[in-house]
C-alpha cells in the first residue's frame, strides 16, 4: 500500500496543507504527478507531494494519524509535472507572498497541465498522422496500388489525410509495405520571418555589451532612452548565451509588445524560439510548453506568466520595459516576475537583465545603492534627437475653439501637417470607450456597475454600457431608471471617442484603434501593429498599449490627447505611472531620419509628472518623486503589504478588519506602519463587501512572520476571506 501526501486544488489559507490519502492501484505513482481524489463530497485534483511505501494495514494508519484515509481513485499523469528546480521555486513564491503554494502550482503551469479539475476537459496532444513506406516492393500489387506506393516513396512523409485512395491506402496496410507515423502537432502557427542580418552596434551599446560580460554581479538594470538600442543588446547577449550553450528568458509586459519581441527573435534565432502568453489558446499553450520542457527551445518569448516556462540551463532572464505594471500579478498568489526572475536567476546561476527608459523607483533606488548593476544608454541610435514637445494647457480657451474641445488647436495643425506630408501619428488616450460616465440630467442618477459599483462606460458602436473592472455589460438605456426621464447625459471621452472626431475633422484620414475592446479578437493586435507599420494607416489611436515598445519609422507625431488621466487616482504611484506613460509615448516620435515632435495637451500643465516627461528628463523626475516618498515612508523607503477582509455581512467586515488593525499594532508596534482599514476604489465585488489594511514596514521577515500568524488566527473564520498581498501596486 501507499500513503500520498497531496495539496487540494482549493486555493485557499485553510486548506494550504498536505492532505493523506492511501492509493493501491496499478499506475506508476510519484511526487509531481495530478490524483483524482474525494474531498468534501467532491471529486476533486490534488498535486502529490510525497509517496511513500507503507506494510501498515489501513486501520492501523488511521489509529496512527488519528483520522479516517480515503483512497486516491486515480492517477492523471505518467510524468512528473515540475522539475525539482520549478517546484523548488513555487516554495520559494508561495513563502515570499505568503501564499497559498496550489495557487503558486497553477499560476506556474499551463491549463492542460494545472491541477485543478478544469485541466481534465483542457486540450491535450494533437498529432498529425503520416504514412511512410516500411518496404517497396511491388510483387503481386496491382497497378493502382504499385502507383501510389511509389507515389508515397517518392514524396514520404505524406499526410494521411492528403491520401484521397483510402481502400487502397489500406490494402498496402494489410500487405505492411507502409506504416502510419504519429507526429505531435503544433498547434501555433508562428509567422514565417525573413532572416535578419546583425546590425553594426554603437559604442554605447558595445559598452554596454562588454560591462555586461565582465561583471560577476548577477542582476542590472538598462536605462536607454527611448530609441536607443535596447532590443539589440537583448538580441546579441541572447545570441552569446546561446553559443555558450545557455538557455534565455525573454520577458515583455504585455500582449501587445508580444509580437514584436516574437519578430525580432524569430527573425535571428528562427526555430530555437517558443512563445508564451496567456493569449494563446490552451492547445497552442500545452504545445508550446512541451515543446520547451523537451528542450527544443532554447529562447522562450512571453509575457508575466512565462517566467515559469520549463527551460533548463538558464543564462539570462530579461524583463523588457521592467517598470511596466502588469509584470505584477493582480489576484493570488500576487507575484511579481522581476522578483521571480531574481529567485530563479540564483538557482541557474543566470544574470537577470532589467531594461526601461524610465525605470520603476525601487529598481532605480536599487541600482544606485549598488544592489543592481546600472548599464546606461544616453543617445538614440540614429543620433536623432529626442522629439520636440510642447505642452498645451486644455484650460485655457485661447488653445481651443468650436470645431473641437477634444483636440487643441496646435494638435489639429499638426495633425494636417503629418497627412499633407504623408506620414504618420499616434493618438494616446488612455481610456477605451466613447463617453466614461452616463448619468439622467433630471435626477442625477449614474449608471453604475451593479457587480462593483463604479461608473459604466458608454460604448457606442455596440450601444453597450461596460464595465472596465469586472466585464460587467448591459445594453445602453435611453431613459433613466429611477425617473424614467430621457435626458441621459453621456460625458468624458476614450479611444471610440477620439476616433470619431478624427473622421469628422479630417474625413481623409485612415484610422486605426488599439485598445483591450479591439484587441479582443486576439490576432487584432499583431494585424493592427503590422498594417499601421506597413502604412495602411495615417493615425494609430489607442491606449497605453500602442505607448510603448513599438518601433514605427513613419510617426512623426505623437500626440497626448489628455495627459493628466490617472493623475488625480489616489496612489502614491499616480505621478511615477503618468510619468512612465508620457515618456514612453512621446519617445515612440521620430525613430528613424525624420524629425520627431510630440504635443502633450493636460489640465494640469505645471505638475512635474507631466513637464518632467517633456523634457524626458528621467534623472530630475527621480530625485523629486523620492523625495516625496521619503516624505510619506513609502516604497522604496519601505516595502508594503496589503490585507484584504471580504464577505457579505459589511458588518462582520468593518469588525473583523477593525480587530485585525488593532492585532496588527500590537504587534508591530515600532516596527511598522498600519494605516486602515480602509475602503477602496472598488469596495463591493462579486456580492462581497471589502475592507483594505496597508502596513509599511522596513523588516521583511519580521512582517512575514506576523502576517502568516495573524492569517492562521483568520482561516478558520467561514463568513470572511482573507487576501495577503505583498508589494501591492494599487495604493
Amino acid at each position: 500500500m501507499i500513503i500520498v501526501e497531496v495539496l487540494i486544488e482549493k486555493a485557499n489559507y485553510s486548506l494550504d496543507r498536505p492532505f493523506y490519502y492511501l492509493y493501491e492501484g496499478d499506475k506508476k505513482i510519484e511526487k509531481g504527478y495530478r490524483v483524482l481524489l474525494e474531498f468534501n463530497h467532491q471529486e476533486l485534483v490534488g498535486y502529490v507531494l510525497k509517496v511513500e511505501k507503507t506494510n501498515k494495514s489501513k486501520e492501523a494508519l488511521e489509529e496512527e494519524l488519528g483520522f479516517n484515509l480515503f483512497y486516491i481513485n486515480d492517477v492523471i499523469d505518467n510524468a512528473p509535472l515540475l522539475n525539482d528546480d520549478l517546484f523548488a521555486l513555487a516554495d520559494q513564491v508561495a513563502d515570499y507572498y505568503i501564499a497559498p503554494k496550489i495557487a503558486v502550482l497553477q499560476s506556474m503551469l499551463p491549463p492542460s497541465l494545472s491541477p485543478r479539475k478544469s485541466s481534465l476537459k483542457a486540450p491535450k496532444i494533437a498529432y498529425d498522422q503520416y504514412v511512410k513506406v516500411k518496404y517497396f516492393d511491388t510483387t503481386d500489387l496491382t497497378a493502382k496500388q504499385i502507383e501510389l506506393l511509389t507515389l508515397i516513396k517518392d514524396n514520404e512523409p505524406v499526410l494521411k489525410s492528403e491520401i484521397k485512395q483510402v481502400s487502397i491506402l489500406n490494402k498496402l496496410l494489410e500487405h505492411d509495405l507502409v506504416e502510419i507515423v504519429k507526429v505531435e502537432k503544433r498547434r501555433l502557427n508562428l509567422p514565417d520571418i525573413e532572416e535578419e542580418k546583425e546590425v553594426i552596434l554603437s559604442t554605447e551599446q558595445n559598452q554596454v555589451i562588454y560591462e555586461f560580460n565582465n561583471s560577476n554581479d548577477s542582476v542590472y538594470l538598462l536605462e536607454g532612452v527611448t530609441g536607443s538600442g535596447k532590443s539589440e543588446v537583448y538580441l546579441t547577449l541572447s545570441k552569446q548565451m546561446l553559443a555558450r550553450g545557455k538557455s534565455v528568458l525573454m520577458l515583455v509586459p504585455e500582449i501587445s509588445l508580444t509580437p514584436m519581441a516574437t519578430r525580432h527573435f524569430l527573425a535571428r534565432f528562427k526555430e530555437n524560439v517558443a512563445i508564451l502568453h496567456s493569449e494563446l489558446t490552451p492547445a497552442e499553450k500545452y504545445d508550446e510548453y512541451r515543446k520547451i520542457a523537451r528542450g527544443e527551445a532554447k529562447i522562450v518569448v512571453g509575457a508575466r506568466s512565462a517566467i515559469f516556462a520549463p527551460l533548463s540551463n538558464i543564462g539570462l532572464i530579461i524583463l523588457d520595459e521592467e517598470h511596466v505594471e502588469s509584470y505584477k500579478q493582480d489576484v493570488s498568489p500576487f507575484y511579481h516576475a522581476r522578483e521571480v526572475a531574481i529567485m530563479r536567476s540564483k538557482m541557474h546561476n543566470a544574470k537577470v537583465l532589467l531594461g526601461s527608459a524610465t525605470p520603476s523607483l525601487e529598481s532605480r533606488a536599487r541600482a544606485g545603492k549598488g544592489v543592481y548593476h546600472l548599464l546606461t544608454l544616453t543617445k538614440r541610435i540614429n543620433e536623432q534627437p529626442l522629439p520636440k514637445t510642447t505642452i498645451i494647457n486644455m484650460g485655457d480657451y485661447r488653445n481651443i475653439d468650436r470645431d473641437s474641445y477634444m483636440f487643441s488647436l496646435k494638435l489639429r495643425d499638426r495633425l494636417k501637417n503629418v497627412l499633407d506630408n504623408h506620414n504618420q501619428a499616434i493618438l494616446l488616450i488612455n481610456r477605451r470607450g466613447f463617453a466614461t460616465t452616463c448619468s439622467c440630467r433630471h435626477c442625477g442618477h449614474i449608471f453604475k456597475c451593479p457587480t462593483c459599483g463604479i461608473p459604466l462606460t458608454y460604448h457606442k458602436k455596440e450601444n453597450l454600457l461596460k464595465c472596465h473592472h469586472c466585464d460587467y455589460m448591459e445594453v445602453a438605456s435611453e431613459t433613466c431608471p429611477e425617473c424614467g426621464s430621457k435626458y441621459i447625459m453621456r460625458s468624458g471621452f476614450g479611444t471610440e471617442r477620439i476616433e470619431e472626431e478624427i473622421h469628422k475633422l479630417y474625413p481623409e484620414a485612415r484610422t486605426l484603434r488599439l485598445d483591450s475592446d479591439s484587441a479582443k479578437i486576439r490576432t487584432k493586435i499583431p494585424k493592427v501593429i503590422e498594417a499601421f507599420r506597413n502604412k495602411e494607416a495615417d493615425i494609430l489611436i489607442g491606449t497605453q498599449m500602442i505607448a510603448k515598445g513599438h518601433d514605427f519609422p513613419d510617426v512623426t507625431l505623437v500626440g497626448i490627447v489628455l495627459a493628466d488621466i490617472g493623475l488625480s487616482m489616489p496612489s502614491y504611484r499616480s505621478s511615477e505611472r503618468a510619468f512612465q506613460l508620457i515618456t514612453q509615448a512621446v519617445g515612440r516620435s521620430g525613430r528613424s531620419d525624420k524629425v520627431g515632435e510630440a504635443i502633450i495637451q493636460t489640465y494640469m500643465p505645471d505638475h512635474y509628472a507631466i513637464t518632467m516627461a517633456a523634457r524626458q528628463d528621467y534623472e530630475l523626475f527621480y530625485k523629486k518623486e523620492m523625495s516625496m516618498r521619503k516624505l510619506q515612508a513609502f516604497p522604496p523607503y519601505t516595502f508594503l503589504a496589503s490585507v484584504s477582509i471580504s464577505g457579505k455581512n459589511e458588518d462582520v467586515v468593518i469588525d473583523t478588519t477593525l480587530r485585525l488593525a488593532d492585532q496588527l499594532n500590537n504587534e508591530f508596534k515600532d516596527k511598522g506602519i498600519i494605516l486602515g482599514p480602509t475602503t477602496p476604489y472598488i469596495s463591493f465585488e462579486q456580492d462581497k463587501h471589502i475592507r483594505v489594511i496597508l502596513i509599511k514596514y522596513k523588516d521583511q521577515e519580521l512582517a512575514r512572520i506576523i502576517l502568516a500568524k495573524l492569517i492562521k488566527s483568520l482561516i478558520n473564520k467561514s463568513q470572511i476571506s482573507v487576501a495577503v498581498n505583498i508589494d501591492p501596486y494599487n495604493f
